[in-house]
C-alpha cells in the first residue's frame, strides 16, 4: 500500500453550473493511485500525519478529458484549404491509409499520447482508423503509460477503396474481446459518420452497441452544411434520425460537433441521454459554424470538450476553452471560466461514462491531475498577478497552452513535467 499527499492550491468543478470547490491551501491524499481525501491542508493534515507530502507550486485541477480527437490525423494538423468533405479527401484519407503499416501506427500513437500528457490531457475518446493495428498500437501505448483511453477501429465500408472496411463487425468484436478489461482502456464502436457506412454496416454498429453494454458509440453529427446536405440527399431524413433508425442514439453515444441541430433533434438527444463533444477550433478551421451551447443547455444535453485534431488546431484543452469562449460570445452568451473547466474535466468524463472514475478528484476516483502554471509566460504572469481565482483561470484559458502545464499526474504518478 502506497499513500502520498500533494499539497497546493486545488480547484475542481464536479457539477455543471454549480459552485466550484477551491482550497487555497489544499491537500490531496492518494492511496495506490486512488483519491482518498481532498480538502484543506489544515483539516486533513492531522488525519494523515506521517504520510509523505509533495508540495506542488501551481493550481492543481483534474486531468483534462478530451471527448473527441483523431490520433491518426496528428501529422495533418494545419492542412490548408477546403471544408469538411473535400478536406477529408485531400488530406485525411491519404494520411489514414498509411496506418496499414503497424510500425507507422506505433510511432504516431506514442507521439500522440506523449503530446496529450504534455498538454495536461489524461483521458481521451479517440478515433483510430479502419485498421485493427491502429487500435492495437494506441491501446498498447496507452497501457504502457497507464492512461485512460477509449478508442475503436473506424467502421467505414464506403468511401476511398484503400480505406473500405468490409469486416467491420467481426474485427470490432475481436478487438473488444482482446482489449476488454485491460488497464484503463475502453472500447467505442466507431462508424466515421453515416456517409461512409452502408445501411448494413450502420445496422451492424447498432447490433454491436446492443450486444456490449460496456462500450460507447463514438461518431460525428451535423458538423458541416455540405455534409448535412449529402446526408439528406441519401436518406431523406434528418441526420440524427439516421442514427436513431439504427439504434445508435442512447446514453452511451458521444456525437462530435452537433453544430447545426434542430430543437426536436436536441430534445431527442436529451431524452436518450446522449452526449456532445464541443469542438470549437475544428468548427472554426473548417468553416463549419458555431456550436450552440445555450441550445444544448435548454434541452439538458450533456456536453464535453473535444480538440478534434487534425481539423482542430491544438491539442491544448486550455486553448480549446479559450476558443469555446469566443464561440459563445458570437452567439450572445458568456462562458464562465469555472463552467469551462467543468466541461473540460467532469463534463467530459460524464459523457464518456467515466464520472465515477475521473474528472473531479473526489474520493474513490483515480488521481489524475494537472498542475497549471499561471506564470508560464511573461504575459500570463503580468495578467494574473493579484487577480482573482476566476480571472486567473480565465487568463489561463485564453492565454494558456502547453507552456502552462507544469506537470501531469496519472494515478498520483508524475507522467510529465515541464521541468524535465
Amino acid at each position: 500500500m502506497t499513500v502520498q499527499g500533494f499539497r497546493g492550491e486545488i480547484l475542481t468543478v464536479p457539477e455543471d453550473r454549480a459552485p466550484h470547490v477551491h482550497h487555497a491551501d489544499g491537500l490531496l491524499v492518494v492511496e495506490d493511485g486512488m483519491v482518498v481525501a481532498n480538502g484543506t491542508y489544515a483539516e486533513l493534515a492531522p488525519r494523515f500525519a506521517g504520510v509523505p507530502v509533495e508540495a506542488l507550486n501551481g493550481l492543481i485541477v483534474p486531468g483534462f478529458v478530451d471527448a473527441h480527437v483523431h490520433y491518426p490525423q496528428i501529422e495533418r494538423i494545419a492542412s490548408h484549404g477546403a471544408q469538411l468533405l473535400e478536406w477529408l479527401e485531400r488530406h485525411i484519407f491519404p494520411a489514414e491509409a498509411a496506418f496499414a503499416d503497424r510500425k507507422h501506427a506505433d510511432a504516431i500513437a506514442a507521439f500522440f499520447l506523449d503530446e496529450l500528457l504534455r498538454n495536461g490531457t489524461t483521458s481521451a475518446l479517440v478515433f483510430a482508423t479502419v485498421h485493427s493495428g491502429s487500435v492495437d498500437a494506441l491501446f498498447e501505448a496507452a497501457l504502457a503509460r497507464d492512461m485512460r483511453i477509449i478508442s475503436g477501429k473506424v467502421m467505414m465500408d464506403l468511401g476511398p477503396p484503400e480505406l473500405r472496411d468490409t469486416e467491420g463487425r467481426a474485427e470490432t468484436e475481436a478487438l473488444i474481446a482482446k482489449w476488454r478489461g485491460r488497464g484503463r482502456l475502453g472500447y467505442a464502436v466507431t462508424p466515421r459518420f453515416v456517409l461512409t457506412s452502408s445501411d448494413e454496416q450502420l445496422a451492424d454498429a447498432g447490433a454491436l452497441l446492443a450486444a456490449h453494454p460496456d462500450v460507447l458509440l463514438h461518431t460525428h453529427l451535423a458538423e458541416n452544411h455540405g455534409e448535412i446536405a449529402a446526408v439528406r440527399e441519401r436518406f431523406a431524413r434528418e441526420y440524427l434520425d439516421v442514427y436513431d433508425r439504427f439504434g445508435l442514439v442512447g446514453p452511451r453515444s458521444v456525437f462530435a460537433h452537433c453544430v447545426h441541430m434542430s430543437d426536436p433533434a436536441m430534445a431527442r438527444m436529451a431524452q436518450a441521454g446522449a452526449g456532445i463533444a464541443f469542438c470549437p477550433t475544428s468548427n472554426f478551421f473548417l468553416g463549419s459554424g458555431l456550436f450552440d451551447l445555450a441550445q444544448a443547455d435548454r434541452h439538458g444535453v450533456r456536453v464535453g470538450m473535444g480538440t478534434d485534431i487534425g481539423a482542430g488546431t491544438s491539442l491544448s484543452v486550455l486553448h480549446t476553452l479559450g476558443e469555446a469562449y469566443k464561440v459563445c460570445q458570437l452567439r450572445g452568451e458568456s462562458l464562465d471560466s469555472f463552467r469551462a473547466l467543468h466541461l473540460a474535466t467532469a463534463g467530459g468524463s460524464r459523457i464518456m461514462g467515466l464520472s465515477d472514475r475521473v474528472g473531479a478528484l473526489q474520493p474513490g476516483q483515480e488521481a489524475d491531475f494537472v498542475v497549471l502554471d499561471d506564470k508560464a509566460t511573461p504575459l500570463l504572469a503580468r495578467r494574473t498577478a493579484g487577480a482573482s481565482l476566476h480571472d486567473r483561470l480565465f487568463a489561463l484559458q485564453v492565454l494558456g497552452d502547453d507552456r502552462a502545464i507544469a506537470a501531469t499526474y496519472l494515478r498520483g504518478r508524475r507522467a510529465y513535467s515541464k521541468a524535465n
